[in-house]
């Protein structure tokens, strides 16, 4: 683990071919986290990236497996709250999560534009998200609501290949009246 205090940026680089996949994990002292994540695949070319607001990041914390296909990788977090708000950032390669059997099977399709929302009863502890397209980009919006648009989480997300680079997080559900809100940000012509 490793502090990433606001306004600063921390790296993780990946020369072997053989890893494939990086977990993510954000968490911070109960304070508000506000991250960049990004995947650099050689100069100039950020294949996968997202940004990720957790209101209270020890109640929250954020976890998710980047897609680092084709390596050498470099995962870069960018801390973008404010000084007072460090966050505690962790990237390993090992003993990843990975979807169930049941999430994977239960895919719904959401056209370009659309959204979808999944209600949860209160006994939910945490949710499994998995997005993917058909090989054409992935542009999300995944809101964690707990009331009426009363966001908890929200993460912006862009894969330049939602086949190769599929978006798996979970998401942790505490209280009651916890709603999550997909939107595909794309285009009509781009469905996930």
């Amino acid at each position: 683990s490793i502090l990433v205090q606001g306004c600063s940026l921390r790296t993780w680089s990946y020369k072997s071919p053989f890893v494939e996949q990086v977990q993510v994990v954000l968490t911070s002292e109960g304070r508000p986290l506000d991250a960049d994540i990004e995947l650099w695949h050689g100069p100039d070319n950020t294949p996968f990236k997202m940004r990720v607001y957790i209101e209270n990041g020890k109640l929250q914390p954020f976890s998710c497996v980047v897609e680092t296909p084709r390596g050498p990788n470099t995962i870069a977090i960018r801390n973008i709250g404010q000084l007072e708000f460090p966050i505690i950032a962790t990237a390993f390669t090992e003993n990843l999560n990975r979807p169930s059997c049941d999430c994977v099977t239960n895919l719904k399709t959401i056209q370009g534009g659309a959204l979808r929302t999944y209600p949860f009863d209160p006994l939910v502890e945490s949710v499994q998200v998995y997005l993917r397209t058909d090989g054409r980009p992935l542009n999300a919006r995944i809101e964690l609501l707990q009331g009426p648009n009363n966001n908890k989480e929200v993460i912006e997300l862009y894969s330049e290949d939602g086949y190769d680079r599929p978006f798996f997080c979970i998401l942790n559900t505490p209280g009651s009246g916890n709603v999550v809100r997909i939107v595909n940000t794309a285009p009509i012509e781009f469905p996930m």
